[in-house]
Parts: structure tokens; sequence; C-alpha cells
């Protein structure tokens, strides 16, 4: 086998990432880490390999044991990986086995949260509260959450499956008004409008759902209730996905986007004792043209009279 020293002063990216895959292969984690820091020392001599170390970083948090995974899950690892590196993590390890290795931070407490998304109960685990302020089990009225699947070299983020809907048309828009769950709506996607191609479109306005959807534009869509476990789903999706361009965030920031959303749609205190998702009445809509990319179309409705709808899109 090719000698690291010398692989890594022929600076091959193509050639040291099948030593990756060598080393990955044959569990040799402590010369993976060799070869990732004789990489770090050569970028500081000007040899362009500050990639093969992030890739380093994320082989070893998806494939070695918590020894190595956990020791990662730091800050300005894994900028530029397929993944945030706590949920690359915990989509392979048990928290038992990170929660040793993992360093003090707030990237500790986030690889925690990706565990509990994954279904794994935290109570009782010395996590940091503040970080991100939810509970550390799922509760009864949380269905699974669509989370990634990472391999060597690619990764995948299913949407949530769609509902069937039927083809309507539309009120009248009702007039839109100021409301902080627009905001919150909006943040669901806003590494899709921000570090990407994406455009979000947000409303709010005293009247049904389908008013708050007439008011972003269309008259004729496809419509369909959904129940609140599927929009808590939808959002969190969405909450986790970078877009097309962006930088993905994770489950964990994925469920947090979605409670957000509910609490501010609700009006209930942050962090909440008690969350309400059946306060809503919810449902996903089509605006009929051909889906592409990503897509998160969702409208609420409130018994009181007030209503959301958001319409967000990104593509290649």
């Amino acid at each position: 086998m090719t000698t690291i020293a010398a692989a890594v002063e022929r600076g091959d990216p193509d050639e040291l990432l099948r030593v990756v895959d060598g080393l990955c292969e044959a569990r040799e984690w402590d010369r993976l880490v060799e070869l990732k820091q004789r990489c770090l020392h050569a970028v500081e001599r000007g040899k362009q390999l500050w990639g093969i170390a992030e890739h380093i970083d994320y082989r070893l948090a998806l494939e070695a044991p918590g020894r190595w995974a956990g020791s990662v899950i730091v800050e300005g690892a894994g900028r530029f990986t397929l993944g945030p590196l706590p949920e690359v993590a915990a989509s392979t390890h048990t928290w038992a086995e990170l929660k040793p290795h993992v360093p003090d931070g707030p990237l500790r407490a986030v690889a925690a949260h990706e565990r509990v998304v994954r279904g794994e109960d935290l109570t009782g685990e010395d996590i940091d509260p503040h970080v991100l302020e939810l509970p550390l089990r799922l509760l009864d009225w949380e269905l699974a959450y669509p989370v990634a699947t990472y391999h060597a070299n690619k990764v995948e983020f299913p949407a949530p499956d769609v509902p069937e809907m039927e083809k309507v048309d539309l009120p009248p828009p009702a007039e839109a008004i100021d409301h902080d769950g627009t905001e919150a709506l909006a943040a669901l996607t806003e590494v899709w409008t921000d570090q990407s191609n994406g455009r979000s479109d947000v409303v709010a306005v005293r009247g049904s759902a389908l008013e708050a959807i007439a008011a972003l534009g269309p008259r004729t869509i496809r419509i369909g209730p959904i129940e609140p476990q599927h929009a808590l789903a939808w959002m969190a999706w969405a909450a986790a996905s970078g877009g097309a361009y962006g930088r993905r965030r994770g489950a964990a920031a994925g469920r947090f986007g979605a409670w957000w959303a509910i609490a501010e749609l609700t009006e209930t205190d942050w962090p909440p004792e008690h969350l309400d998702p059946g306060a809503l009445r919810w449902f996903a809509w089509s605006d009929l043209v051909p889906p592409t990319g990503w897509t998160l179309h969702l409208a609420a409705e409130r018994l009181d009279g007030l209503a959301w709808a958001v319409a967000a899109v990104d593509a290649d």
C-alpha cells in the first residue's frame, strides 16, 4: 500500500481518496487520523488538501467507533462535508457510544438531540438545556421525523410523503396582517433563500387557510388536509435541509424550527411547557406547477380566524 507520507507529498486528491477508502475498509482509524494531520500540515505548506482532511472527518464521524467519531464533533469541523458532523455521527452511533468522546460545547447538545430525533430517550442525561430547549425524547404526538441517511460519498434526505389533494378554485384573498408566525415560517427555509436559489413567500391573514393561500397569488390549486404530525414532519424536513446549494442544518435543527413555528402560530411562550399542534388545522397544497427540487407548500388556520400560508421553492 502506498505510504501515507508519500501520497500526501504527491498531493493527488484522487489517490488520497483511494487511500482514505482503503483505510476505512481496513478500519485503520489511527492511520486515518495520521493522514488527516499530514494533510493539514501540507495545507500550511501550500498544498490544497483541506478537502481531503474534511472528508476524513466525515468518514470518521460516519464509520469509525465512538472514540474517533465523537472526537471530530467540534466547532469548525466538517464545514464542507455532506452534512453537519453531529448529525452524521448520530446517524450511525448511539448516544452511549458517542457521549464519552464528544467534547463539551454546543455541538455536544446538538449531537444528543440528533439521537433524540432518531428515537432515543435521553431524559436525565447531562445535556445543556439552553442549546435547543427541546425535550430529550420524542413526545407522543411526534411521529418519526424524516432523517438523512449518510453514505461514504453521498447522502439521502427524502421528503415526507405528499398527501392526496383535490383541485379547488380559491376565494378572494383576505387582507394580510402582521404576525410573528410569518417570520417563524419563513425561517424554516431561510437557508434556501440565503445560501441557495430559493424563494419563500409567507402570509398571515384574518380568514381561512384558502384565503391565506389566495393572498400569495394563485387562483386555482390542489389541496388536502394533513394531520398535525405530518405538518410537523414537513416543517422539520425543510428546516433541516440546505436546499440546492445551502449548508444542511440537520434534523435536530429541523425539529427545533418546526416546534418554534408551532409555538409562534399558537402564541405559546418559549420554551413551551406544553405545545399543541392540534390547535391548528393543517393543509398541504400545490400551485399546479410540477414540483422540482425542494418545495414547501403548507397552510394552517386557527379556530379564532387567523390563518397562514407558505410557498417556498428551491431548485438547482
